[in-house]
């Protein structure tokens, strides 16, 4: 096991004593050893009696021959191999499976628990020691004060609420007593066009000590998903991907011509008050919560969660990414912040306020969640001091569209804007509410259709106005982005255009990137996710001073050749090119002549193979003895004679004709050698083994480990449409034949080819995961001498000399 932390505060001395006292745990002993006994018989919040603390401690080695009861008998100073040997047990880690006694400050190191530097021969110095052990991380995933907490030791110790120790809120608050209310913002939107303005159930947890005055930050989750969805409609309406690419016409479309600006709404007036409340008259049992903002109520921050227009018991109809979308979410925010109005309920517009708010708001979330705290951070709304944005649309042009080619979400062929607008239409749900709605929400649906134009799959007004990324600039909150590399739902290119983005914006900027597909990291004991969040959120929500605008690393990844280990980074970008170019077998250093040709079509029996299982395609594309041979072109390096990490866009430059006048090309870069790889979902170590609180919620534990060996990994793709050479809005001429040239970005990836592994290039045509499927008599032709592809080089060990 190896624990990698980087969210601990280095802390001055006098700033330890008094968090210690501030948390009851330092009481003053007369020497060393008295004062570390002092310490650990508050380890153990569940006994209540001295016999039960000596029956603890004779669970414990202090030695390979002594108990830590019997170790106390001795009266002996306590030396640091003790102190590590006991404190490992105490995270969790076990003897002769974890480390070993006899090597335990080395194995301590291993681990990546915090070892000090100094002898145990002063109080200072041991009370240093324990500082740190507190901060550090258990083997389950929880710092050990942390542990503590979910086992009680706050419960019956009179604390200050909020309370932080190194930086961090603490779980000090009655989970069993949280208040749970709905209100209703009314939102500056008419979607469903009934004239009145949109209603927008918020469904809301604050701690029972709001009631006594205590302001309290927001972290507010803006999920489309959490009043349901529909998915035998949104089945219903997922669109045939096995149809024939089509020809476009040529066209010389500007983006100025198809760039979005928003009309000016003659919106129906705010509602008359009939009066005021201070208390819901609305609760509800059990929200469909996401975990972060569970571990975070525990420490004295409310949750708040909204579906949105379109959503059971709100007004309005789904849009999936429009802007109207945006002002939903924000409009939440402006009423956390004391700047929108909201109601008990949606007849007797009696007014309420968010008086509980201190007006500070984080969002939160993965996947479309995150999409929507991207798309509120764009706008600057007011009172939006940071998200937390995991696995977000940046684009939502790139995550439906490529290249001028209509590319499935990975995993969801068939699946479009009108299909999630679809799904998320839980008004659905309730049939009275439906049937006053349907009709125009059909109609609605219909214009989509038209509008995001699966036809040609060109970028038009409909996506424009759904890409976040031209109002980067706007943005005021400081913003977390955790991606996976190999998710290939929301494709690492969103992450990747936001950062890059953002650098041109005065805000802070943090960048996490693991190796895993669409997924939650706050669950991975290797990583203190929870305690950076923790940082983070504490410093930005309720200004604490705890230097987490410098402790976080600008960007930390994950290595993808061993577990549980994560490297820092400055920047995603590489530190060189190097090109290689294609040739019949081989991916060359020089210059090649000659050419190479692929069919497209199948035989009727494969394809129906690979359209019932994709997974099958998908191992087979790569395989170097391949039934899709003839269907692909695929070349090698040489063996690597070192590691190498790609870092960055690779580009890919194709000299192609296709034998019909349209056409469309894939790319796949490829890790060929046999190796032991790290599994793309984490295994589950442990159900409900991570306490987000003292008898409140749990989350299972989960880690990346190493799967069995194989062959080959896919390193990242792309697609282009040939008639999309210039742009995704402009349509190019292609007559059949015809060799053109054609440049794009493949998905941006951070990875390690291990030496003696060789760097694969896979072409073809199409990509059953992702792209229609027209099996269609097209034959491929690429001209050596004007293809290569590019590879972005990050070379560590250059750094590290420098």
């Amino acid at each position: 096991m190896k624990i990698n932390q980087f969210g601990i505060r280095p802390t001055e001395y006098p700033t330890m004593i008094e968090e210690l006292k501030q948390i009851s745990f330092y009481e003053e002993k007369e020497n060393v050893t008295r004062q570390w006994f002092s310490f650990l018989a508050k380890s153990f919040p569940e006994v209540q009696v001295t016999s039960g603390i000596t029956e603890k401690y004779q669970l414990i080695l202090a030695t390979d021959e002594l108990t830590l009861a019997e170790f106390e008998e001795t009266k002996q100073p306590v030396t640091k191999e003790i102190f590590y040997t006991v404190a490992l047990q105490l995270l969790q880690f076990q003897v002769e499976i974890d480390f070993k006694i006899a090597s335990v400050l080395e194995d301590a190191k291993k681990i990546g628990v915090f070892v000090t530097e100094k002898t145990l021969s002063t109080k200072e110095a041991l009370i240093e020691a324990w500082y740190y052990l507190l901060t550090t991380h258990t083997k389950n995933g929880l710092s050990y004060i942390d542990l503590l907490a979910s086992r009680g030791y706050y419960a019956e110790r009179r604390v200050a609420k909020p309370l932080f120790f190194n930086g961090k809120a603490q779980a000090v608050f009655a989970t069993d007593e949280i208040i749970r209310e709905v209100v209703y913002v009314e939102a500056p939107l008419d979607t469903d066009e009934d004239g009145k303005r949109d209603l927008l159930k918020v469904e809301i947890l604050r701690p029972v000590e709001t009631q006594e005055g205590l302001r309290v930050p927001s972290l507010f989750t803006a999920s489309p998903y959490n009043q349901g969805t529909n998915p035998e409609a949104g089945d219903k309406a997922t669109h045939e991907v096995n149809v024939p690419l089509t020809r476009k016409e040529p066209n010389q479309v500007s983006y100025e011509e198809i760039q979005f600006s928003r009309k000016d709404v003659q919106l129906p007036p705010e509602r008359e008050v009939s009066g005021q409340a201070k208390y819901a008259s609305e609760t509800f049992m059990r929200e469909k919560s996401y975990a972060l903002n569970d571990y975070f109520l525990a420490r004295g921050f409310a949750a708040v969660y909204s579906a949105g227009i379109g959503t059971r018991d709100s007004e309005g109809i789904q849009t999936c990414g429009s802007v109207e979308q945006t002002i939903a979410t924000t409009a939440i925010i402006e009423w956390l912040a004391g700047n929108r109005r909201a109601f008990t309920n949606r007849t007797d517009n009696i007014e309420i306020s968010a008086w509980w708010s201190n007006k500070k708001v984080a969002m939160t979330g993965k996947s479309y969640l995150g999409t929507l705290a991207t798309a509120a951070a764009t706008t600057g709304v007011e009172g939006l001091e940071t998200i937390i944005s995991e696995a977000a649309i940046s684009d939502w042009y790139q995550y439906y569209r490529d290249n001028g080619l209509v590319i499935a979400p990975g995993g969801f062929p068939g699946e479009d804007a009108d299909v999630l607008a679809e799904s998320t239409f839980s008004r659905m749900h309730d049939a009275g509410d439906y049937l006053k709605i349907k009709d125009f929400f059909n109609a609605k649906q219909k214009e989509m259709v038209n509008l995001q134009d699966r036809v040609t799959g060109d970028y038009n007004t409909f996506w424009d106005e759904r890409n976040y990324l031209p109002h980067v600039k706007n943005t005021y909150a400081d913003i977390i982005m955790v991606h996976g590399l190999n998710d290939w739902n929301v494709k690492p290119r969103h992450v990747a255009q936001l950062w890059e983005a953002l650098k041109e914006v005065p805000v802070e900027k943090r960048l996490i990137l693991h190796q895993g597909q669409h997924i939650y990291i706050h669950n991975m004991p290797s990583l203190d996710f929870n305690d950076m969040m923790n940082s983070w959120l504490s410093y930005k929500l309720y200004g604490v001073e705890n230097q987490a605008d410098k402790l976080l690393p600008a960007i930390l990844v994950q290595k993808n050749t061993v577990e549980q280990t994560w490297e820092t980074m400055e920047d995603w970008v590489p530190d060189q090119w190097e090109t290689r170019y294609l040739s019949d077998t081989q991916l060359s250093e020089n210059k090649q002549t000659g050419n190479a040709s692929y069919q497209d079509k199948l035989s009727k029996e494969q394809f129906s193979i690979y359209t019932k299982d994709i997974a099958k395609w998908e191992t087979e594309i790569k395989e170097e003895e391949s039934p899709l041979e003839g269907h692909r072109y695929l070349g090698k390096t040489t063996p690597l004679e070192r590691a190498v990490t790609l870092s960055g866009q690779p580009v890919i430059k194709l000299k192609i004709a296709s034998s019909v006048n349209f056409g469309m090309v894939s790319v796949q870069l490829v890790d060929y050698g046999k190796a032991k790889r790290l599994k793309e979902i984490p295994t589950v170590l442990e159900l409900k083994g991570l306490p987000l609180g003292n008898q409140w919620r749990e989350e299972d534990i989960k880690e990346f480990q190493l799967g069995g060996i194989t062959s080959n990994k896919m390193i990242t793709k792309g697609h282009m449409n040939l008639q999309n050479r210039t742009s995704s809005w402009k349509t190019d001429e292609l007559a059949a034949g015809e060799f053109v040239d054609v440049t794009f970005a493949l998905q941006p990836t951070i990875y390690e080819v291990p030496k003696g592994h060789q760097i694969g290039l896979i072409v073809y045509g199409t990509d059953f995961g992702m792209t229609v499927r027209g099996n269609q008599e097209i034959t491929y032709t690429i001209d050596f001498e004007g293809s290569e592809v590019q590879l972005p080089i990050y070379n560590k060990a250059n750094k590290e000399v420098n």
